[in-house]
């Protein structure tokens, strides 16, 4: 058991199941007070409960991450009880699957509302208060931890609403990482592979558990020990970055970067782009291809 977020206080969203809930115990495991969010008062309770009955601190909040006011009473809860905020663990989610061609309004903003927006009112109360705090004179060591996808990373096929979500959410955290690293806070995304309520029906066989006891790669406690270290004070050092994290796997996603350049030294004309673009095609790295393609 490690200790590297004794004293520290995360909130931890959509923390009732899958890998919200394991975040949550591990958190709790190396010290930490955690604010156990999910829209489910029976799971979220059962998570703390996890928690106390292994001699942690934690307690449950069902208030709505995609409400601004609502998201303000998940902060001020944390303060209440435990005086102060470190981590924001933004977590929860949802899927509303469909071909974009049949995606409806309603799957469309469910699922950004839930993602995109609900990383945003959270991490904005928190991002506020630490604001307050720095400016006062306080040492602040706030840690957002945001949570993306491969689909936000690549595009998946059925996903439109999902990939768009979550690809916000890599462009969101790395506008974080640069405004806020004034004020001591640090962002950065997982996208991370495992079985959780999302995933576990429609890629029922490929996660399904080893019959014969090997390691199993899509436990969401795999991805718990990165969560652990990004909400430490030793992770300081460390913001922007977006971490895929797949059993015992991890890397550092290399995102969009500028690519070559022709430069005419003028107006580029229509008639004579067509000639550019192939040349800058050919000369591009390949693309990864779209989950599903």
């Amino acid at each position: 058991m490690t200790s590297l977020c004794a004293g520290r206080t995360a909130i931890v969203t959509g923390a009732g199941n899958g890998l919200g809930k394991s975040y949550a115990l591990a958190l709790a495991a190396a010290g930490a007070n955690v604010v156990v969010n999910d829209i489910n008062p029976s799971t979220a309770a059962a998570t703390v409960a996890a928690i106390q009955t292994a001699g942690g601190h934690a307690l449950a909040n069902t208030d709505d991450i995609t409400s601004h006011a609502k998201a303000g009473r998940i902060l001020q809860a944390a303060l209440d009880a435990y005086d102060d905020v470190h981590v924001v663990v933004n977590n929860a989610g949802i899927c509303r699957d469909r071909m974009f061609a049949s995606l409806s309004e309603e799957d469309w903003d469910a699922v950004i509302a839930v993602h995109l927006k609900g990383h945003f009112c959270l991490s904005s109360h928190a991002a506020r208060y630490w604001r307050t705090q720095s400016k006062s004179g306080a040492t602040v060591s706030g840690r957002i931890i945001n949570t993306s996808s491969g689909a936000g990373l690549l595009g998946s096929v059925g996903q439109s609403n999902y990939s768009a979500a979550k690809g916000g959410i890599l462009s969101l955290t790395l506008v974080q990482a640069a405004e806020l690293g004034r004020y001591g806070v640090t962002a950065n995304a997982l996208a991370p592979q495992a079985r959780t309520g999302m995933t576990e029906v429609v890629f029922a066989d490929m996660m399904k558990v080893p019959e014969d006891g090997s390691f199993d790669r899509y436990h969401p406690d795999n991805a718990a020990p990165l969560v652990v270290w990004l909400a430490s004070a030793v992770s300081g050092g460390v913001t922007g970055r977006c971490f895929e994290i797949f059993g015992g796997k991890l890397s550092i996603a290399d995102g969009w970067r500028k690519g070559r350049e022709h430069d005419k030294g003028t107006r580029l004309e229509a008639e004579e782009l067509g000639e550019v673009i192939e040349k800058l095609v050919d000369e591009a790295s390949v693309p990864a291809p779209v989950y599903g393609a």
